[in-house]
């Protein structure tokens, strides 16, 4: 399984830009914006996924309308406030749990929710903290998280590649569920490089408290681009024992690189519906396809 730009990927990224874009200006700004988009399209590598495509929409956007670079700002505050807010309580509902480290994955899931860029104006603070009542009792794959917790048992390093703000504090979470249960393992968090929608960077992982060394990945794309990854970021990989990936662009961006990497999110658009078989915001844990 690939995720490299295909129709579907192209019709959506036009859309959603195209939809942002006539409620900031005329029509024939519009075109002129469309027009650098199409050109976009064309210079964007064939193997490259959608994700490679945000910094530049960005520019984009800011070129011809003003947009800010950091233009998810406000909900990337927004969504810290949320998790801080219930913070103690939820690592507490972890700690309580039959079992503390699946207890704090399905909150990280659940925290994927957290996706301004995705899911846009369908995101919910209220409708998050259903879910979250609910938590407990979300389905994973357990034999693919009997496998993860067997590696933690035994690994040494565990680099953490995160996806958006706000969700990042639920990674905290779980994240300190797995240092109480796996204390030989030193864990890493990766975060982005820059402004990327409302992904989470080193000022979202000081919002939140992270307890853990937090590095970045050099770039300002969504996702994983392994080939545009800072020196830091690229060796962290390449040593780590386990990696665990959040978010739909973490998957876009590296599934198929062979690392031991256990990817965790929620399925928000209809390539994944597509892929893995699983209607919209199904919780999912998926392996890497290597041997075990």
């Amino acid at each position: 399984m690939r995720f490299s730009m295909n129709p579907h990927c192209l019709q959506c990224h036009l859309r959603r830009n195209l939809d942002l874009a006539c409620t900031l200006g005329t029509d024939e700004q519009a075109m002129d914006f469309a027009r650098d988009l199409m050109e976009l399209y064309l210079r964007a590598p064939r193997e490259v996924s959608s994700p490679w495509l945000a910094p530049e929409t960005a520019r984009l956007l800011q070129k011809h309308y003003g947009l800010d670079l950091d233009r998810y700002r406000l909900e990337k505050e927004a969504s810290n406030r949320f998790v801080m807010e219930r913070f103690d309580q939820l690592r507490e509902k972890a700690v309580q749990a039959p079992d503390p480290v699946l207890a704090g994955l399905q909150l990280a899931i659940l925290g994927n929710y957290l996706d301004f860029s995705a899911l846009g104006k369908n995101v919910s603070f209220e409708k998050l903290d259903q879910m979250l009542d609910d938590a407990l009792g979300m389905e994973l794959d357990g034999e693919v998280y009997r496998q993860l917790c067997g590696q933690l048992e035994k690994g040494g390093k565990l680099l953490y590649l995160t996806d958006n703000a706000g969700e990042i504090g639920f990674d905290r979470i779980f994240a300190e569920m797995l240092a109480q249960r796996y204390p030989q393992m030193a864990i890493t968090f990766c975060v982005r490089g820059g402004n990327a929608l409302n992904d989470a960077t080193r000022a979202d992982a000081a919002a939140v408290g992270l307890p853990f060394p937090v590095i970045d990945n050099g770039n300002c794309i969504p996702g994983t681009q392994l080939d545009q990854l800072s020196l830091e970021a690229k060796t962290a990989l390449e040593t780590a024992d386990v990696i665990f990936a959040k978010g739909m662009a973490n998957v876009e961006t590296m599934y198929g690189c062979g690392w031991n990497v256990y990817y965790a999110f929620l399925v928000k658009c209809q390539l994944f519906v597509q892929q893995f078989g699983k209607p919209l915001l199904t919780p999912m844990l998926v392996r890497e396809l290597q041997n075990p």
